[in-house]
């Protein structure tokens, strides 16, 4: 088990939109993983309703944590993870459930655009969606579009559990973020996240800062 979960006593997540950031290895997955399985997903990812395994890889985190809902339950919800989409596009294929994802098949799309379905067609509101690193096949045009949507989605009484690298998506206003680092997490400020930092001391300093990665 990763140090950060032998001293992780609780989180507690926005009711609109959590982020979830940090660098590789963190548990970021890990941590989401955990929590879809033990809201009755697939550790695959889809919906509750997919019970198909591809290669059993998930941790048992699953099984030493306890989820405190809210009265209110979602009518929809979905885990999304990029590593493992293709599957999921495979069982939408076979069983027969294109019409629910902008009716072509996630598999003649090009991976970018079999998310964004997704995204838009699938997602029907007054849900608890789970997302990993959504932006893995997404333009920035398409994030800032992905952006967009949570809004619409969120306007729908939908809540959002989002591990991501972006700083597009993680730029989504009034979310919490949580910052895993050092082998702790916690709530931090847009501009203090790594993924921001990052990103706008390379845009601002690209010259400088090639020279220094290409010595």
């Amino acid at each position: 088990m990763l140090p950060l979960f032998r001293n992780l006593d609780s989180i507690e997540f926005h009711p609109q939109v959590t982020f979830i950031v940090g660098e590789n290895g963190t548990g970021k997955s890990t941590l989401l993983e955990a929590i879809a399985i033990a809201l009755g997903f697939n550790p695959e990812g889809g919906t509750r309703n997919f019970l198909f395994s591809t290669r059993d890889s998930h941790s048992q985190l699953h099984r030493n944590i306890r989820l405190v809902r809210g009265v209110k339950r979602p009518r929809d919800g979905f885990f999304l993870r990029a590593e493992s989409f293709y599957n999921v596009a495979t069982q939408v294929d076979e069983l027969l459930l294109n019409p629910y994802y902008g009716g072509r098949s996630l598999h003649e799309q090009s991976h970018g655009e079999a998310f964004f379905a997704t995204f838009m067609d699938k997602f029907k509101g007054n849900g608890l969606y789970i997302l990993d690193e959504p932006e893995a096949a997404l333009s920035p045009m398409r994030q800032m579009a992905m952006v967009s949507r949570i809004h619409d989605l969120v306007q729908q009484h939908s809540q959002f559990i989002i591990a991501t690298h972006s700083p597009i998506i993680t730029g989504y206003p009034n979310a919490v973020i949580l910052q895993i680092a050092n082998e702790s997490i916690e709530t931090v400020e847009y501009e203090a996240t790594e993924s921001y930092m990052i990103m706008k001391e390379f845009i601002n300093n690209r010259k400088k800062m090639l020279e220094l990665l290409l010595k």
